[in-house]
């Protein structure tokens, strides 16, 4: 157990903020530093999903459980999804419970960061904005991404379109993932994910934007800004290390298949903070509690990384069938992302050669997964309609539309 208070948090992000949180609550000296001006600063409004499918325990359910209220932020639930296959066959995944839930990230009030913050603050943390510290002299290390293993690009538009989400299977404008359209009370986002590296990254955005137009010719959009970000993807050897404890994307605690990361963030920084206060071993709890997931969206990745539009295709058929005979959508999607021997066993022979060492990890023994090389499939000329988005785009950035994120980006 780590010395308790006062204890000194890097980063002001999801899991560094829950752990302040819990550690306040109990009457610890806590102090959170973050080299930002606020909390959600790296982010730009966009929207994220909070899975709720993975394991059967409802993440809001969690989050009061561990003393957190989801009432501090607004979070748009959803029971149906437009899954499109890659061969552009629209289907509808549905379920009693709820599916996903939309929230944003950013520095505006209604956002989980800021939820999160105010919590903290509430709870009697000190929080140190524009503040840089030595990683050896903090307790815990709740930091955001330092490499580069995938990245997200997407545009923030006004419609007057209900609120809406599909979620689409894609290689080609989303490769080695996928792509998506949330609508949130007026705001929508239409997001590529790029899980290989490319040159040009940008007419991926502008494909996938004309895709959506033209197979959803009933959303009016009037662009605002450009946003993206980056994911980190990486596995410690210790959890717990020359009395750091680190939570969240410092600890590499996320999904390697979809990126989904903000359920173990909060996760693991309340579990860093309850080892702190002597009510659990953090090391311990996160092998037993959060890495079984993890090593299987590993295996996962490595076989996502391996198929295209054709084993996509006999995915989504798969869903759909499942769902037809079970009458939940989640049931299919679920197994999916649950931990199996089979998967564990696909771990221990693929994580060697799909993880590399990260030479300046102080020492964890950090494995990073690379941002992947482009495929010969990778290469095409945007349709005349995507040249038009990517036109419609230099007409909005020259009247003051922002783009937050670009290829060259840290």
């Amino acid at each position: 157990m780590a010395e308790a208070g006062p204890i000194h948090i890097m980063g002001a992000g999801l899991s560094g903020l829950a752990a302040a949180t819990t550690l306040a609550k109990a009457g610890v000296e806590v102090h959170v530093h973050d080299v930002r001006e606020d909390s959600g600063q790296r982010f730009d409004g966009d929207f994220q999903a909070l899975e709720n499918w993975s394991m059967n325990a409802d993440f809001f359910d969690q989050l009061l459980e561990w003393g957190y209220d989801p009432k501090e932020f607004k979070a748009t639930e959803f029971n149906v999804v437009d899954l499109i296959h890659p061969d552009d066959e629209i289907s509808k995944t549905h379920s009693p419970k709820v599916a996903y839930r939309i929230v944003e990230r950013g520095t505006s009030e209604h956002t989980i960061d800021q939820g999160f913050k105010r919590m903290a603050i509430a709870a009697g943390a000190n929080l140190h904005y524009k503040s840089r510290v030595k990683e050896e002299d903090c307790q815990i290390i709740a930091c955001g991404p330092k490499g580069t293993s995938a990245v997200a690009y997407g545009e923030i538009f006004r419609t007057k379109h209900p609120n809406h989400i599909a979620f689409q299977l894609n290689d080609k404008l989303a490769p080695g993932a996928y792509s998506y359209l949330i609508i949130i009370d007026g705001v929508g986002l239409i997001c590529t994910c790029l899980w290989r590296k490319q040159k040009g990254t940008e007419r991926f955005l502008n494909e996938t934007i004309a895709w959506y137009q033209e197979h959803y010719p009933d959303i009016d959009m009037e662009p605002i800004k450009r946003v993206g970000g980056k994911g980190d993807f990486t596995i410690n050897k210790n959890y717990f290390q020359d009395g750091r404890f680190y939570v969240g994307e410092s600890g590499g605690l996320q999904d390697f298949m979809w990126g989904f990361g903000m359920r173990m963030a909060v996760w693991s920084g309340h579990l860093a903070a309850q080892d702190i206060l002597g009510n659990c071993n953090y090391e311990t709890e996160v092998r037993k509690q959060l890495m079984p997931y993890v090593k299987t969206s590993v295996s996962n990745r490595f076989l996502m990384n391996r198929v295209g539009d054709r084993t996509f295709k006999r995915m989504c058929k798969s869903w759909m069938k499942n769902q037809a005979k079970k009458g939940d959508g989640l049931i299919w999607i679920g197994k999916l992302f649950r931990p199996t021997w089979y998967k564990s066993l696909l771990y221990v022979a693929v994580s060697p050669f799909m993880l590399k060492k990260d030479p300046k990890a102080m020492g964890r023994g950090v494995r990073r997964l690379p941002f992947r090389k482009a495929k010969k499939r990778d290469l095409w000329e945007q349709s005349e309609s995507a040249v038009k988005i990517g036109e419609r785009w230099d007409q909005v950035r020259r009247s003051g539309g922002r783009t937050s994120f670009s290829e060259n980006s840290d």
